[in-house]
């Protein structure tokens, strides 16, 4: 059965409020409801010390800051960007910039400069927040952006931002202005945050988040099934404020009533273990390299007479890529904690489907287990394609195309009409993944439809890096796989031809000043020749054949 549009002047409207579904419900419950629930910022890692702040002074401090971006000329509509990591100042950032009706571009601190310059230039950025530790790679690219009039430091307690003279105070600011704010009526469907994917082919895509969906996301993970945050829980949010939303960690915390964590950027396992210990956390979502980190870290303290009690942990969600299963049995039997998978998208928010363990597994045909994704969550719905678009059955059997639809589903990118385009098939989403998913709705992800790689939850361009190799004097050819990596899921793999003399140390080094360093592959496989198919394109099946029979 197709859902119905709504039509005006229906014959049977319903007797219910119009209540606007918008972020600024989030700001009310917490200043409300939930007032003496706490946010902690990790700001000592060696010693474990916090700044601790209630929810009821978040919400004075982000009041304060909508008066401050008002006066420099923020308007409703209007893009502020962010550059920090997560702490409470952050947050305040988040509850301010849309409550207000602005709207909330969360940069990427992990984007090569050119494409962080693109991404400001595209959305526009009047007004940037910049964490003072991030202010030196700011300032690089500062000179060439002509849509910022202010750049406001946030400092994050032990770094000064010498290289941003004449950049505005977070703290001064708010000191001068009144923390009650008068928050506009916003129309639930208004924007109000935008973020940017990475950019696997070509320059990143902005995908603009309304009001209403952030809700309906943040009111669905919710769900015991789900995400299962309760006011019970204290949360570590380690997945970035700037990656999809912090996969919807600030809004369902504020929501439910839940205490937030936050490390800062102290992401070492050391910190992290003490930061657990000492307050206590009971759930945290992040990429596995954080966990594998500090498992392992774990095992050293243990070794050297040290220790730190985790039994806090009960719910850990991982996402960004696979994880393995030596992990979720070690953090059940050492921690007892459950270790839950989510798959989702910057374009649909994470937790799309949600893998909560005990029916993750879907037998074959030979008897065997194959992972699953998890279960298809509240308010999206999943279905496959074949190549010429026809639907095909939700048998567990019949692989296709992955497109997936709902409140929370991006309708298209912004101000890109050819991406918008080429992403939407029939009013569904093409995600580029290629899978399965059975009656239950469990979703298993076989393949993906392009060769972009993903490392430690982020996404590498195969083809940028191999346009980016191909620049150098020496390489003739270059082919770039992805390739099994137990730390970071995978990593990249570069198979170069030669025109002149140059080493693996030669390449590296080129890459570094022309990508993300966490970009540049640890090994390089110096080759006579790269198979190419019959199109005249060069055969990567053939290349990861011949890596897997060396490996």
């Amino acid at each position: 059965m197709q859902p119905t549009s709504p039509r005006q002047g229906s014959p049977y409207p319903g007797l219910m409020m119009d209540f606007p579904l918008t972020v600024q419900h989030v700001l009310r419950r917490m200043e409300g409801i939930w007032g003496g629930k706490k946010v902690f910022t990790l700001i000592d890692p060696d010693t474990g010390a916090c700044a601790e702040r209630d929810f009821r002074d978040v919400v004075a401090r982000a009041g304060r800051l909508a008066h401050a971006l008002q006066r420099l000329g923020v308007r409703p509509g209007d893009r502020v960007g962010s550059l920090a990591w997560n702490n409470a100042q952050h947050l305040e950032v988040y509850l301010a910039v849309m409550s207000m009706g602005a709207v909330l571009h969360t940069m990427n601190l992990r984007l090569h400069g050119d494409q962080l310059a693109y991404t400001v230039d595209h959305a526009e950025d009047v007004v940037v927040l910049v964490e003072s530790s991030l202010s030196g790679q700011f300032a690089e690219v500062l000179p060439g952006l002509e849509s910022v009039r202010e750049v406001i430091v946030i400092d994050d307690f032990s770094n000064p931002a010498p290289e941003l003279p004449s950049a505005l105070d977070y703290e001064t600011l708010l000191e001068r202005e009144d923390p009650n704010f008068e928050w506009p009526h916003l129309d639930e469907r208004s924007a109000a945050a935008l973020c940017y994917t990475s950019g696997t082919t070509g320059d990143p895509k902005g995908v603009l988040y309304s009001h209403r969906s952030i809700i309906l996301h943040a009111l669905a993970m919710s769900g015991a099934d789900v995400y299962g945050i309760t006011s019970r829980d204290r949360v570590l949010a380690l997945v970035p404020l700037f990656h999809a939303m912090g996969w919807g960690l600030p809004f369902i915390c504020g929501l439910v009533g839940s205490d937030i964590v936050m490390p800062g950027r102290h992401l070492k396992p050391g910190p992290l273990a003490r930061l657990i210990a000492d307050q206590r956390a009971t759930w945290s979502a992040g990429v596995p390299t954080l966990w594998l980190d500090l498992l392992q870290y774990m095992d050293e303290a243990a070794d050297a007479g040290r220790s730190h009690d985790l039994s806090s942990l009960d719910t850990i969600l991982c996402g960004g890529t696979a994880v393995a299963e030596s992990l979720i049995e070690a953090y059940k039997t050492r921690f007892d904690a459950d270790v839950i998978e989510g798959w989702g998208m910057t374009e649909i928010f994470p937790g799309a489907t949600v893998d909560r363990g005990s029916m993750s597994a879907a037998r074959t045909d030979g008897g065997t287990r194959r992972k699953t994704a998890g279960r298809v969550s509240p308010l999206y719905e999943l279905r496959l394609v074949d190549v010429d678009g026809t639907v095909m059955p939700n048998d567990g059997v019949a692989v296709g195309a992955l497109e997936v639809r709902g409140p929370a589903v991006a309708s298209g990118y912004f101000k890109s009409d050819a991406a918008t385009a080429a992403a939407i098939h029939d009013g569904w989403l093409r995600t580029g993944d290629v899978g399965t998913v059975d009656s239950t709705g469990q979703l298993r992800i076989t393949d993906r439809a392009k060769d972009v790689i993903k490392s430690g939850g982020e996404w590498i361009s195969s083809q940028d890096l191999e346009v980016e190799l191909l620049a150098h004097p020496a390489v003739r050819e270059a082919a770039v796989i992805g390739v099994a990596d137990q730390r970071w899921g995978e990593r990249p793999l570069a198979f170069v031809v030669l025109g002149a003399p140059a080493t693996e140390s030669d390449l590296k080094t080129f890459l570094m000043e022309r990508v993300a360093r966490w970009w540049v592959p640890e090994h390089f496989e110096i080759v006579d020749e790269i198979l190419r198919t019959t199109t005249g394109k060069f055969d990567k099946k053939i290349l990861r054949a011949q890596f897997d029979e060396r490996h």
